[in-house]
């Protein structure tokens, strides 16, 4: 009844397959972003996407296009500049920099400043066309098609970089496809959350996953539930309540967080940490 009563509203449709599917991406992804400790560069991105979208407002673009054109572009430049200069974080701290001065420049010559402002930082899930949904889909299933064929190589790369280079594997490569996907899916997840809680479905679920589990196919599939669970939870609550969605979005994903703390401190007790098995190498995890 919970569900039928929201689901005869064509907003609620789109706002639970658009968030179901930038879930269950941003769940598969996160777990590599905590791998390779890229935390900060998904962080870096959701800033960008903000600047990509006043652009886009600017010039009369879908604001999804002009995320994934800021996104994508930051992504090949850190990437390029970052293999040249040897603190890549001085490219990512100029490269932010950079578009989110553009950003503000595009906001202020823009004429929807204040509704333009609150959907970028904090998402607007619930005003998703149809048309973006089908953008979101194809985008996140690409994303996950992606991941799957270059699996092995990703995981050999992000857990266990160093035997990566041993086997020559074309580690350079790798890490420039993993940020253009970082790109898209931190471009997607600012429709959902905001460019201000992008880390709400990057990094928490797949940190969740990590207190439960060894396995990488279990943290995938535990960190895609997870994901999924709190989009419906928190687009349930904002229904009835009237409240932003991203926020109760935001208490379930860090209420589950705890909550793995928890257990993983009770586990950690009943089973003392040499007689805990070590996580799976990427070639068992396949």
């Amino acid at each position: 009844m919970i569900f039928a009563s929201m689901l005869q509203y064509d907003f609620m449709q789109h706002g639970f397959l658009a968030g179901t599917f930038v879930a269950i991406m941003c769940g598969a992804i996160g777990v590599f972003v905590i791998a390779r400790g890229l935390s900060f560069i998904a962080h870096t991105f959701s800033h960008i996407g903000f600047s990509g979208a006043a652009f886009a407002m600017y010039t009369g673009m879908d604001p999804l296009n002009g995320m994934l054109l800021f996104t994508c572009c930051s992504a090949l430049a850190i990437s390029q500049m970052g293999l040249k200069i040897l603190r890549k974080d001085i490219v990512i701290s100029v490269v932010l920099s950079v578009c989110l001065g553009l950003g503000l420049l595009f906001l202020s010559l823009s004429s929807k400043q204040a509704n333009a402002i609150s959907s970028l930082l904090f998402g607007t899930v619930l005003g998703i066309s149809a048309v973006d949904v089908w953008k979101t889909a194809l985008l996140s299933t690409a994303v996950l098609c992606i991941l799957f064929l270059g699996y092995r190589m990703i995981t050999f790369d992000s857990f266990d970089p160093v035997g990566a280079r041993a086997a020559d594997l074309p580690v350079r490569f790798i890490s420039m496809a993993f940020l253009l996907l970082l790109a898209v899916a931190t471009a997607e997840a600012i429709q959902i959350v905001g460019a201000l809680l992008v880390f709400t479905l990057m990094t928490i679920p797949a940190s969740i996953a990590q207190n439960l589990t060894q396995s990488i196919w279990r943290m995938i599939l535990l960190s895609s539930l997870i994901a999924v669970v709190g989009v419906w939870a928190g687009l349930v609550l904002g229904f009835y309540t009237n409240a932003p969605v991203s926020f109760f979005i935001t208490i379930v994903e860090g209420g589950l967080y705890f909550a793995s703390l928890g257990w993983s401190a009770v586990r950690g007790r009943i089973h003392p940490p040499d007689l805990v098995p070590s996580p799976a190498s990427p070639n068992e995890a396949v």
